[in-house]
């Protein structure tokens, strides 16, 4: 059965970390590597898009114990959990979907989500693209770290798979449910340079998880 967004990670708080952190192959590379590509500059913004319990926040603050992070999460209780973790830090924390808070304009030096955005189809992320390339300052940058699909076979499929549960289940209300409709990185390159931002590059790859830069 899907569940809604918020409840899933909710339910599954316990166990969250150590399933990221052992579970999905190249966690142990692919959380460092993406800390390494954010800015190092004393007091930095970095906006991070469906923070969790902040683990790539984890290896960030190691590198730049000074940056000024705003995270976004659906979950109360994941945001709760980076809250126990961090309770030196400066970080501003919004409980909602990253689709439907404001960014604001020219705001923030960089942006980064991991392991987030592949529950949403390219319709979907296309505004959502939008407001966060416009949030970015000029030459500013987003750094993505997610898993994709194959081909484009196995994206058709997954999204048909999700409109078809969601008529067996009778779902027609606009909330989002748990349940991975990866793109594959063209698409997901696509969907960046559609948006506004001037430039696109994979950085790294481990198995289907990618680490993508794009930059206004």
């Amino acid at each position: 059965m899907l569940e809604k967004m918020a409840e899933f990670f909710e339910a599954r708080l316990h166990m969250y970390d150590e399933h990221m952190l052992n579970d999905i192959e190249g966690a142990d590379l692919f959380y460092p590597f993406t800390a390494e590509c954010l800015p190092k500059e004393n007091g930095a913004y970095v906006l991070d898009l469906g923070c969790g319990t902040g683990l790539e926040l984890e290896e960030y603050f190691k590198i730049n114990p000074t940056v000024k992070i705003t995270g976004i999460d659906l979950s109360e209780g994941m945001l709760n959990a980076l809250k126990e973790k961090f309770t030196d830090k400066e970080i501003t924390l919004i409980q909602g979907s990253y689709f439907d808070v404001p960014f604001g304009e020219s705001k923030f030096d960089a942006a980064v989500s991991v392991e987030s955005l592949h529950h949403f189809t390219k319709t979907a992320k296309l505004p959502l693209y939008k407001k966060l390339c416009a949030s970015l300052k000029d030459g500013g940058y987003f750094v993505l770290t997610d898993y994709f699909a194959p081909d484009d076979e196995y994206e058709r499929f997954y999204q048909n798979e999700l409109i078809r549960l969601e008529a067996e289940q009778g779902i027609t209300d606009s909330e989002f449910y748990h349940y991975d409709t990866p793109l594959t990185v063209a698409h997901e390159t696509e969907a960046l340079l559609e948006a506004g931002f001037a430039s696109v590059e994979i950085l790294h790859s481990w198995e289907n998880t990618y680490t993508i830069k794009a930059v206004k």
